[in-house]
């Protein structure tokens, strides 16, 4: 029964999926916690996300997007208009940035890299993405659906390198991972960490964060899916309704693996790691060895986004619009905060002193980070 669910959520997310299942009522909320003070610092308006569109924070500015091609830097602080402009095409991957350089994917698969609100360069890509671009090192990396990885020159938009893999049948329409750590690029490849040389592509390790399982393509696919925790060497990330792992990026190797069924990513500190499930609970695993810090269940079938850890709270949004604050201790209520009502559309970010968050409207809400 399990991996049936499983199954039905993977369709879902499936590039030429066109169904999904009836809706679950979500689980009543209890009465909102005040356990500390909040305090919304700005708004904004980018247009509506019909799909996640990852923010990326760098440079004191968040850079936002909306589904209809609207990319816009605002200002950390304020959340007044750096720049804004329009790429001219419908977006199917959010933000990449490393400061300085923005850039975007559209579902005509061009790459498209902004500087100070204009054009700098876009190139077609071979294949359809649905990961942010990682804006680093004067390049731009790319994650295909296909499970590619392609590196150009942030100045020109030259292909500077590809590394692929043999074809699979099915795709997630779902951003996946890719990051720098230290000198290192990883970028996660079917139910794998790949670390890679930027310079060149070449790889320089791979560790699984799941094993492939089920009896059709469906329950086996096990993509990695964005967002990722990040401590030092230590990366962890989710494998598609299959598993939550940590990997000892210097070494290469996987530190720990524990089954786990939700489909959006994961985030944590130096302590625990963070994730919603499919069916709405909250886990909380431990960094060092993956044992079970804490679990709660009261926000069944809520749609949660994928979380984010800050100092000592947990924040994340669901599908009503409202952004839940737990505790990192047991993942108790500390605060709920509101917005336009239309879902978080992806995981909350931290931009300098605030949270902020992205509606399915379009709305960006900043408040003061606990």
């Amino acid at each position: 029964m399990r991996r049936a669910g499983l199954a039905l959520a993977a369709a879902m997310a499936l590039a030429a999926c066109s169904s999904g299942p009836a809706r679950v009522e979500p689980a009543p909320l209890a009465p909102p916690a005040t356990k500390i003070a909040t305090q919304l610092a700005w708004t904004a308006k980018v247009g509506e996300t019909q799909s996640p569109l990852t923010l990326a924070v760098a440079g004191g500015r968040v850079f936002v997007a909306s589904t209809s091609g609207t990319v816009a830097a605002l200002d950390a602080a304020t959340g007044g208009d750096v720049w804004r402009m329009n790429v001219g095409g419908t977006l199917s991957a959010g933000v990449g940035s490393d400061g300085e350089t923005a850039a975007v994917i559209t579902r005509e698969n061009q790459l498209v890299a902004i500087q100070q609100g204009r054009e700098l360069w876009r190139v077609r890509l071979p294949a359809s993405s649905f990961t942010a671009p990682l804006v680093a090192g004067k390049r731009v990396f790319v994650l295909t659906a296909d499970r590619s990885v392609y590196a150009f020159d942030g100045a020109n938009g030259a292909r500077l390198w590809t590394q692929s893999r043999p074809g699979e049948p099915l795709v997630l329409k779902q951003g996946g991972v890719l990051l720098a750590v230290g000198d290192t690029l990883v970028a996660g490849l079917s139910a794998r960490l790949t670390g890679l040389d930027p310079l060149n592509g070449t790889v320089r390790w791979q560790t699984p964060v799941a094993t492939s399982r089920g009896t059709n393509e469906v329950e086996r696919l096990v993509d990695l899916v964005g967002s990722v925790s990040r401590e030092g060497n230590s990366v962890c990330a989710r494998a598609f309704g299959a598993a939550v792992g940590c990997v000892d990026a210097a070494a290469g190797q996987t530190v720990w693996s524990k089954t786990a069924e939700g489909t959006q990513g994961i985030h944590g500190d130096e302590r625990i790691v963070v994730g919603s499930e499919s069916d709405g609970r909250v886990l909380a695993w431990l960094r060092a060895s993956g044992d079970r810090a804490w679990d709660v269940s009261r926000f069944k079938y809520r749609n949660l986004t994928a979380p984010l850890v800050l100092g000592r709270v947990v924040v994340v949004g669901d599908s009503n619009g409202f952004v839940h604050v737990l505790s990192t201790e047991d993942g108790s209520d500390m605060a709920r905060l509101s917005t336009d009502g239309s879902g978080i559309a992806g995981a909350p970010v931290v931009a300098g002193q605030n949270v902020v968050v992205q509606t399915r409207q379009g709305a960006v809400y900043a408040w003061r980070a606990p």
